[in-house]
């Protein structure tokens, strides 16, 4: 069959974002069907989907949606209008089946469907697609087919991908966009998320079990990913150090091949082994991110974290110990916060040794099938029969809102490094320049004094 996949994000704050999972979605269908990939991050035009419709003639449009809303309780910007639209495009356009995907997608699949037309929807990982398009080929049934939602029916409980995983890169022109666009092109080395962060929809996404790949596979697509012209990768998984062991088989794996790019992830700050650190940069490691999100004992317990102040201090100091850029996401205003608990983390923010970036945000994201969301429901914030489909916050009654961001904004004053939101316009322009002037990276170290 012919397939036209779409991905949708068109998000360049505070960089563009290659689209990984219609990678891993191409592979997986190219066998057997037909397919040509579109990315709406390169023009955001209208008429290149219109165009591809009237060129290619899909029997199935995939529509990947890497994000529901922006989850900054500031500007708090809906995608859901332009999925909408993007669905009635294809309907004034062509015969297409449309069905819809990607993580966001994952998180309301039944309300998405019936809110946008589309006629099936894939929960949790993309390739689960290949057995719908194998099924519509061959006139089969449709029904019962794991990890497919249907229109009018109550989306399934998520399923988990089994294998095997593999990643062709391209097309040349999507890769090339990214490349001119500071040069960053991702990889995933993992799937699932052990942590039981009470807001977090991993498990929705990916599920809790870890899969890990083959580091030597890993390796394999890491080196493609140079050839291509990668000058930095990110490596997408929920928690890169969720399996040290794993982490240290990669970095190896990377050692035997000397691959020495610039690389970045995402960590926990758990408390970490000796020489952990210095075994990833010795392999590239520059950017370290730390889903921190608070540095009050309490709070941390509220957010399920597996670790305390200490052990944070102690991952940020290894970090950059072996020489890495370090951020940290500060998340306040959970279940259980006061203004005492957030002038906490603010003080213990400024104790720490070093330089690092912190990016603060206000206000947490209220996500069905979350322990944030029955906490939400007690609290009267939610209610188990309405929609969160259009972005919901959760505020402590114990911050009120504008309190918890004059104090945020207060402490920050003067200081480069605190950014308060993700959508700092002036960062934004700021890398922009630079990656149009050739910078490569994610540039958040460049607002370090």
């Amino acid at each position: 069959m012919r397939v036209l996949l779409v991905a949708t994000n068109r998000m360049t704050t505070p960089f563009p974002v290659y689209p990984l999972g219609v990678d891993h979605v191409a592979t997986a269908l190219r066998q057997r069907h037909d397919v040509r990939v579109i990315d709406r991050g390169m023009s955001g035009s209208d008429g290149d989907l219109i165009g591809a419709l009237a060129d290619f003639h899909p029997e199935i449009v995939g529509l990947s949606i890497r994000n529901i809303d922006d989850t900054d309780a500031e500007t708090s910007l809906s995608f859901v209008p332009e999925i909408e639209q993007l669905v009635a495009v294809v309907r004034a356009n062509s015969g297409a089946k449309v069905v819809l995907g990607g993580p966001g997608y994952s998180l309301f699949p039944a309300e998405l469907l019936e809110r946008t037309g589309a006629d099936w929807g894939v929960l949790g990982e993309g390739e689960w697609v290949a057995g719908l398009i194998d099924a519509i080929q061959n006139g089969a049934g449709t029904e019962g087919l794991p990890g497919i939602v249907h229109r009018g029916h109550p989306a399934p409980e998520p399923a988990i991908w089994p294998g095997p995983w593999a990643r062709e890169i391209g097309p040349k022109p999507i890769v090339a966009h990214y490349l001119c666009h500071g040069g960053i092109l991702n990889i995933q080395t993992k799937r699932g998320c052990p942590f039981r962060c009470s807001y977090c929809t991993y498990p929705l996404i990916e599920g809790r079990e870890l899969r890990a790949f083959d580091p030597d596979r890993v390796a394999d697509e890491w080196v493609n990913l140079v050839d291509a012209g990668a000058k930095f990768i990110f490596v997408t998984d929920a928690v890169f150090n969720s399996d040290v062991r794993h982490n240290l088989d990669v970095a190896g794996a990377l050692s035997r091949r000397n691959v020495r790019v610039p690389w970045g992830a995402f960590f926990t700050p758990i408390r970490p082994a000796p020489g952990y650190y210095e075994a990833l940069c010795e392999v590239g490691l520059t950017h370290v991110e730390f889903g921190t999100d608070s540095l009050s004992p309490q709070m941390l317990s509220s957010y399920a974290k597996p670790f305390t102040p200490d052990d944070a201090v102690q991952a940020h100091a290894a970090a950059r110990g072996a020489g890495a850029y370090v951020a940290h996401y500060l998340t306040l205003g959970g279940s259980g916060e006061t203004l005492e608990t957030a002038k906490e983390t603010l003080d213990r923010c400024e104790a720490l040794e070093g330089v690092s970036a912190l990016f603060f945000f206000c206000g947490v994201r209220i996500y069905p099938a979350t322990p944030l969301f029955d906490a939400a429901c007690r609290q009267g914030q939610a209610s188990p029969s309405e929609s969160l489909l259009e972005p919901r916050f959760y505020h402590s009654p114990g911050a009120p809102p504008d309190a918890l961001r004059e104090l945020v904004k207060e402490q920050a004053k003067g200081r480069a490094s605190w950014i308060v939101g993700s959508t700092d316009e002036a960062m934004a322009r700021i890398i922009k320049r630079m990656h149009a002037r050739g910078a490569v990276g994610p540039l958040w170290e460049r607002i370090i004094p």
